[in-house]
């Protein structure tokens, strides 16, 4: 069983914190070939430009390939900020002075052989910057504010959960394997792996991200990182009218808006909602001029899907 063995002070000291970087390897989780794309409106929204950056940068593509596999991902992707509150600047400047012999070190780690020819020479750094910085300019720094505030409403619930409950309530849902055994022990995998000790100088920071994974980064010897899926159910809300939604936009409007909780074609969405086309096509022009739903043509159909004001609503209702 794989557990890090927390000194007394070092968990006292410990702090939550939030991470650009954090949700960018999230994001990458839901957009690379290898990883499980469970946000499939993410996907819809960025992915073609995502594989179009691909095409054009293949340094890029190889080290994605080579930083992914089952339950694994590279330790360059993991490495915890000394500051307080980084900004993605601040961890991105921390990737780049990592160097190619680094980043292509712990590539090896994760492939468990050779490396492609083109990550054998100068530029693994170059590459992995490019990747990193495009995933955050393209796709997450427009919803940056609205996702820095779930979680922070997460590291608030659990913050609260302290007093009352321990570190054992506040770290029982870190994701899968993770856990806070008591007597010292944070439970890390459940692999045959040695525990580790951390120095009693240790900083050791609890960090939420959008994305159902959870992993680990340290910079040896003193700070240690454990990344895990932000859990929107623990921050306390104020309670709503359910009519609230239906009386705002309508309700033929808000039985739609409910129903792109993932993207759907206007075929799908008469199918689900029974209302008849023209007044589904209607509806949709109103909620698209509106700014809460977006649209994207894939095939012959156009897929539509919430947009973040378009969630925000729909969460604020249930």
């Amino acid at each position: 069983m794989g557990t890090w063995n927390v000194p007394a002070t070092v968990l006292a000291h410990s702090r939550f914190a939030i991470s650009p970087m954090a949700e960018v390897v999230g994001a990458l989780g839901h957009l690379t070939p290898r990883g499980p794309r469970v946000d499939r409106a993410f996907v819809a929204a960025h992915g073609d430009a995502f594989r179009a950056m691909l095409d054009e940068h293949p340094g890029r593509r190889a080290l994605l390939l080579a930083t992914w596999r089952p339950g694994w991902l590279a330790d360059f992707l993991g490495v915890p900020s000394p500051l307080q509150r980084p900004t993605f600047a601040d961890e991105l400047a921390i990737v780049e002075a990592l160097g190619d012999r680094r980043i292509r070190a712990d590539l090896r780690v994760v492939t468990g052989g050779p490396l492609p020819r083109i990550l054998t020479r100068p530029g693994v750094t170059a590459y992995a910057v490019g990747l990193l910085d495009w995933v955050w300019t393209h796709t997450l720094i427009s919803d940056w504010p609205r996702r820095e505030r779930v979680l922070r409403a997460d590291i608030v619930a659990r913050s609260a959960r302290l007093a009352t409950h321990g570190w054992a309530g506040v770290l029982k849902d870190l994701g899968k394997d993770r856990e806070w055994l008591g007597e010292g022990q944070l439970r890390i995998n459940r692999g045959p792996y040695p525990t580790r000790e951390l120095p009693d100088d240790a900083q050791l920071s609890f960090v939420p991200v959008h994305w159902n994974a959870s992993w680990v980064g340290w910079d040896l010897p003193t700070r240690y990182a454990l990344y895990y899926p932000v859990s929107g159910a623990l921050a306390a809300v104020d309670r709503h009218s359910p009519g609230g939604l239906d009386r705002l936009v309508g309700g033929n409007r808000a039985t739609i808006l409910r129903a792109l909780a993932d993207p759907a074609s206007t075929t799908a969405l008469v199918a689900t909602t029974g209302l008849p086309v023209g007044s589904v096509g209607n509806h949709l022009r109103v909620l698209l001029e509106g700014g809460l739903v977006l649209r994207r043509r894939s095939g012959r159909e156009v897929l539509y899907w919430r947009t973040a004001l378009g969630d925000t609503l729909v969460a604020a209702a249930s």
